[in-house]
C-alpha cells in the first residue's frame, strides 16, 4: 500500500487536500479544496488496487473503474452527490464528487440509542422516500445501477432536510455482458449485504439486492438494533426479530414491508423500488385540482358554506341571522 495524502498536497493542479475524511478496504476519502473554482469544497474518493493480483485483473479493474466513473458523471439527481471528475495517478484512481455536509444517519442512529430513545417513524419514512426515489433513477438508468451498499453510514442528512445516498465505491453498472471483479469491487457491509452478494461472483446481484440493503438500513434506524445477516439467518432463520417487537410504537405496515424487502430469497422480494415505496409509504401524491386564479395569485378564496358553519363563533350567528329572518318574515305575514 501507498502511504496516504498529506494535507496541503495539490493533485492535477487542482484539488488541495484539506484532511482524510474515511477510510475503506479499497482506500481513503479526502476533502479537497476546489483550486479553479474558488470557494468550493469536493470529495475525492481513492481506489488503490492490491498489487498481489495478476497485472491483467488489475488492469480490467481500471477498466471497469474509468467505465463506471464515465456513467457516474453523467448522473443529475437531488439525491445523489455529482461527480464531477475522475482521473488516475500511478497506481490510484480517483473519483471527484460534491462534498456533502452534515451528519450521516449512522451517527442520529447512535445519539438516539445513547439517548434511549427511537428516531420518530415518521421521521425516517421521510428519509426512505427521498433514498427511494435516489434509487428509482439509478435503477432506472440503462443499463441500470446497482448502489450495493446502502447503510446509514452512507446517507447524510444535510442541514437543509435533503437527504443524500453517498459513496459510490461499490457501485455497478449492470452491463449484461461484464461479469463484476469482486475481489476488487468489494462486497458491501456484512449486516445489509444479501446473501447472493457474497462469493467470487455477481451473477446474481440485481437491484433487488439493493431493495435487501435499503430495507436492513431502515430496520436499523427503526429499532436502533443491528439485523442478523444474512449468513446468520440463512443458518438460523428465526434470528432476525421482527421490528414490533423491539419497537412497539411501529406501524404493523412498515414492519410488514422492512420484512419483505429482507427476504432471503430475491424473488420473495419487492422487484422494484416502486413496488416497495408502495408497500411502505402507500399513496402520498394528493389528486391534482383545478387551480383558481385567485390561489394562482396567493389570494384567500371565499370559504364555502360548510367550512364557514363548521367554526362555532359564525354558526351562531349565521343560526342567529336566519331565526331573525323568520320572524321578521312571520310578522310581515301576520300584518
Amino acid at each position: 500500500m501507498l502511504p496516504p495524502l498529506k494535507n496541503e498536497e495539490v493533485l492535477r493542479g487542482r484539488y488541495q487536500i484539506r484532511e482524510r475524511i474515511g477510510q475503506g478496504g479499497m482506500g481513503a476519502i479526502y476533502l479537497a479544496d476546489d483550486l479553479r473554482l474558488k470557494g468550493r469544497q469536493c470529495a475525492l474518493k481513492e481506489v488503490e488496487y492490491d498489487r498481489a493480483l495478476p497485472e491483467n485483473v488489475r488492469e480490467e479493474a481500471r477498466a471497469q473503474f474509468l467505465r463506471e466513473a464515465t456513467v457516474l458523471a453523467r448522473l443529475d439527481h437531488p439525491n445523489l452527490p455529482k461527480v464531477s471528475d475522475f482521473f488516475s495517478i500511478g497506481p490510484r484512481d480517483y473519483l471527484v464528487m460534491d462534498y456533502i455536509p452534515g451528519k450521516d444517519l449512522r451517527a442520529l442512529l447512535l445519539e438516539a440509542r445513547r439517548n434511549k430513545r427511537f428516531l420518530p417513524e415518521k421521521e425516517v419514512l421521510s428519509w426512505a422516500e427521498q433514498i427511494a426515489n435516489a434509487l428509482s433513477f439509478l435503477h432506472s438508468q440503462e443499463p441500470p445501477i446497482v448502489h450495493r451498499d446502502i447503510k446509514p453510514s452512507n446517507i447524510k442528512l444535510m442541514p437543509h432536510g435533503l437527504i443524500k445516498l453517498v459513496d459510490f465505491g461499490l457501485v455497478k453498472v449492470l452491463a449484461p455482458e461484464e461479469v463484476t471483479i469482486t475481489i476488487i469491487q468489494g462486497q458491501g457491509t456484512a449486516l445489509y449485504t444479501p446473501l447472493e452478494q457474497y462469493g467470487g461472483s455477481d451473477a446474481h446481484t440485481d437491484i433487488r439486492s439493493d431493495i435487501y440493503s435499503f430495507g436492513a438500513t431502515l430496520y436499523h434506524l427503526l429499532t436502533n438494533e443491528p439485523p442478523a445477516d444474512a449468513r446468520k439467518r440463512f443458518l438460523s432463520p428465526d434470528s432476525l426479530i421482527p421490528l414490533r417487537e423491539i419497537n412497539p410504537s411501529l406501524s404493523p405496515r412498515t414492519e410488514k414491508a422492512v420484512l419483505w424487502a429482507m427476504s432471503m430469497h430475491p424473488d420473495e422480494r419487492p422487484h422494484t423500488i416502486a413496488e416497495f415505496k408502495e408497500a411502505l409509504l402507500g399513496h402520498r401524491d394528493t389528486p391534482t385540482l383545478p387551480v383558481s386564479p385567485l390561489r394562482i395569485r396567493n389570494l384567500p378564496s371565499s370559504p364555502s358554506l360548510a367550512e364557514y358553519l363548521a367554526k362555532p363563533a359564525e354558526a351562531v350567528l349565521a343560526w342567529g341571522a336566519a331565526v331573525l329572518f323568520l320572524l321578521s318574515l312571520l310578522a310581515t305575514l301576520i300584518r
